[in-house]
């Protein structure tokens, strides 16, 4: 892969790094590190309702698979990161073949080709 090709995508997983940064700081901030009280505005920690504390409870769990999902997306950011400047981006880890532009165009933190990602899904199924 060109120098070029590398920078761009560097830029584009970089990009995508900061959004996810800024959206864990948002969902730690709002859903994360309130409590009962912040959330119902009560001074005590008893809601007025036993369904108020469910759906506080079922919102606390939401944002925590958020966070989550985000946290796996930006460890395989940082491993595309480190495949760039491993010159190692680009490459399929499991055939060592080229993954397609147009694949790391759709999917920038792409390990694998179509190819071997098909097969790890339906290993994946099978597994299942």
């Amino acid at each position: 892969m060109k120098k070029a090709e590398l920078k761009k995508f560097e830029k584009l997983l970089l990009k995508k790094r900061a959004q996810l940064i800024e959206e864990l700081g948002l969902l730690k901030k709002n859903a994360l590190d309130t409590t009962i009280k912040d959330t119902t505005g009560d001074l005590s920690s008893y809601s007025y309702h036993m369904a108020d504390l469910g759906t506080d409870a079922m919102e606390r769990e939401k944002a925590f698979l958020f966070a989550s999902k985000s946290g796996r997306l930006l460890y395989h950011i940082d491993e595309a990161l480190r495949r760039i400047r491993n010159n190692k981006y680009g490459i399929c880890v499991e055939c060592g073949k080229p993954i397609s532009h147009s694949r790391l165009e759709v999917v920038p933190h792409a390990r694998m080709c179509i190819k071997c990602k098909e097969a790890e899904e339906k290993r994946k199924e099978s597994e299942a």
